[in-house]
């Protein structure tokens, strides 16, 4: 449809966006009856037809390896994007080691979902409340309780398999929600038999991967009780998922449905209502506003023709990532809003925040020589370490205050570019036949650790409007500020000794640095793509954005439903509880339609 056909239609909900947030609210919108115009930055994408799955490494330029262009490799499914798009800059206050906020964008129908991890945590009752619990922070306006049933939903929706353990802070999920774990693999058991003499808990990962097929015939109907369009089109979509096969790297995408994208689950069954356009290459540049000021549509710039147009909706939902959710609204100024949209109380921008992040590596004697055996799983790991010093923090016996989990792998999996990096270290000048033994030797005895932490909000870390450069759309950048606390560089410091002490119970030797200054083992700030704040919920207009319902408290047809409204950032990876809080924002959005609120 010409865009000019979508301007001329009336629509209820126009939502900027279409990843984890914006796809899920365009679910729940479009399956509740509501007509809905979705904007998204990037091109189309269509995983079915672009995923590279069986395409080997050496089908590829540098073997699939890592370039500027494509920082995770050639077979990588952001297609367009990553911590660089040519033409849309942003700015640094300082470039100084820790200072810095690199930004990761992905401009494609999907956004980061075709790219991300899978990993699928939920946030626990402390996550919810960390001010109450140890003095730092913020507290959640909504608790746990109030976010369970639509983490249960939204497992149910796009596949999570799992197991429920009972631990301290990691929640359970309903009884029959998630789907059957892969077995562990070599390397996993022997790093849990390490951790088991160190008391540290390795339990089977969640991961939003498809183990079996989904139940289609009774799960549309839990999820839409009273819904039969929703019940109709998601029995549909389920259908058309297989289960994965156990082959190809996620991070290309899936083009069998088996891993969650927004581009697979969320926004077809969306579109088969009839009730969900969507126009690709549309750079939002601000969210308008009326006399009254309620907003009544977007104007963005056509990335084909570079023309401005205009697009109207009774409600605006903003889910554009929360950097660029932020930076929308601060470019939304007006004589009611001369400080940007929505940010009567200056937080609009505040309180940046990303995931700590450590790791070191260690090759395993015990691995060497392994016979070559079935490794076969996902390719992202069966087994992962949820934090387990809660009681020890809380008495003060840490120097940080919050905690992390650890992902791991290892294994004999496809070898890439760079597989074999480091033999040098191992085999002395080995050359021909004894290079060649080497590598049979020692491939699949090398293992890593990486931590997740908890980043507790600070007001050093934020992003502004740099008022002396335009990208090539015309629209102001952004300006990231940023600075970790003592806690999350002591916390990135205790990764690097907990990882040693695992490797050493492994029998192993670490073949990386292991550092006891936490500035120098700490990634910078976004390197591990969980940015979320800038826009945070809360009880108080004046020091929050939102309401406890993701609504604005100054425009109340205005509501976010990306990683901006999160008050803190658990060791939980966020896409999970993003898209829990998207639901229950659009099933609040809904009802406000019913009572002819909005």
């Amino acid at each position: 449809m010409p865009k000019d056909d979508f301007e001329k239609k009336e629509y209820d909900i126009l939502i900027v966006g279409s990843g984890a947030g914006g796809g899920m609210a365009a679910y729940v919108l479009a399956t509740a009856g509501l007509k809905v115009l979705m904007l998204e930055a990037g091109r189309s994408y269509d995983p079915i037809k672009e995923t590279p799955m069986f395409n080997l490494p050496k089908d590829a330029p540098l073997r699939g390896g890592s370039t500027p262009e494509k920082p995770f490799g050639f077979y990588d499914a952001t297609v367009d994007g990553g911590w660089q798009v040519p033409g849309e800059p942003y700015t640094q206050a300082s470039n100084e080691r820790g200072q810095r906020f690199d930004w990761w964008r992905a401009r494609m129908l999907g956004g980061r979902t075709n790219h991300w991890g899978r990993i699928s945590l939920r946030m626990g009752e402390y996550d919810f409340k960390p001010h109450s619990r140890d003095g730092l922070g913020f507290d959640w306006p909504i608790s746990y309780q109030e976010l369970a049933p639509y983490y249960d939903k939204t497992e149910m929706l796009i596949g999570v398999y799992g197991t429920n353990e009972g631990l301290e802070n990691t929640p359970d999920s309903s009884d029959g929600v998630l789907l059957p774990p892969p077995k562990p693999r070599a390397y996993e058991l022997l790093a849990k038999k390490s951790c088991d003499k160190l008391g540290i808990p390795v339990i089977p990962s969640h991961l939003a991967i498809l183990s079996e097929r989904l139940d289609h015939e009774n799960i549309p109907q839990k999820l839409f009780p009273n819904n039969k369009l929703g019940q109709s089109v998601t029995r549909e979509s389920m259908k058309s998922r297989a289960a994965c096969f156990w082959a190809t790297p996620c991070g290309r995408g899936c083009s069998i449905k088996a891993n969650f994208q927004s581009t697979t689950v969320l926004l077809p069954p969306a579109m088969a209502t009839g009730n969900l356009d969507i126009i690709t290459d549309a750079m939002v540049r601000e969210v308008t506003i009326d006399k009254k000021g309620q907003a009544n549509g977007v104007l963005y710039v056509d990335k084909n023709t570079r023309q401005e147009r205009f697009a109207s909706a009774r409600a605006v939902v903003v889910a554009a990532s929360a950097a660029e959710t932020s930076r929308i609204l601060l470019n939304s100024k007006s004589t009611l809003f001369p400080d940007g949209l929505a940010n009567g109380s200056g937080v609009v921008g505040k309180y940046l925040m990303d995931t700590v992040g450590a790791g070191i590596g260690g090759q395993i004697p015990a691995l060497e020589n392994m016979p070559a055996h079935n490794e076969d799983g996902a390719s992202a790991m069966h087994m992962y370490m949820p934090w387990w010093l809660y009681k020890e923090q809380l008495r003060g016996d840490l120097d940080f205050a919050r905690g992390y989990h650890i992902e791991f792998g290892g294994g004999r999996s496809m070898p890439g570019a760079g597989a074999f990096g480091g033999m040098g270290n191992f085999t002395k000048g080995a050359y021909g036949k004894d290079l060649k033994e080497a590598c049979r030797r020692y491939y699949g005895s090398f293992v890593w650790f990486d931590g997740r932490g908890e980043m507790i909000p600070n007001e050093d870390s934020y992003c502004e409007i740099d008022k002396g450069q335009v990208d090539q759309w015309g629209i102001p950048v952004l300006k990231f500020h940023w600075k970790w606390s003592e806690h999350e560089l002591n916390q990135a410091a205790h990764m690097h000794k907990t990882f040693a002490g695992i490797i050493d119970g492994m029998g192993g030797k670490v073949t990386s640095t292991v550092q006891t200054d936490g500035a120098k083992a700490i990634i910078n700030g976004g390197a591990i793509i969980h940015e979320v704040g800038t826009a945070r919920m809360g009880n108080n207009p004046k020091n929050s954005v939102l309401n406890p319902h993701c609504q604005s408290w100054e425009v109340s047809n205005l509501f976010l439903t990306d990683g901006a409204p999160f008050v803190s950032n658990a060791d939980k990876n966020p896409t999970l509880t993003i898209m829990a809080l998207a639901w229950r924002t659009c099933d609040y959005i809904v009802d406000q339609f019913k009572k002819r609120n909005i």
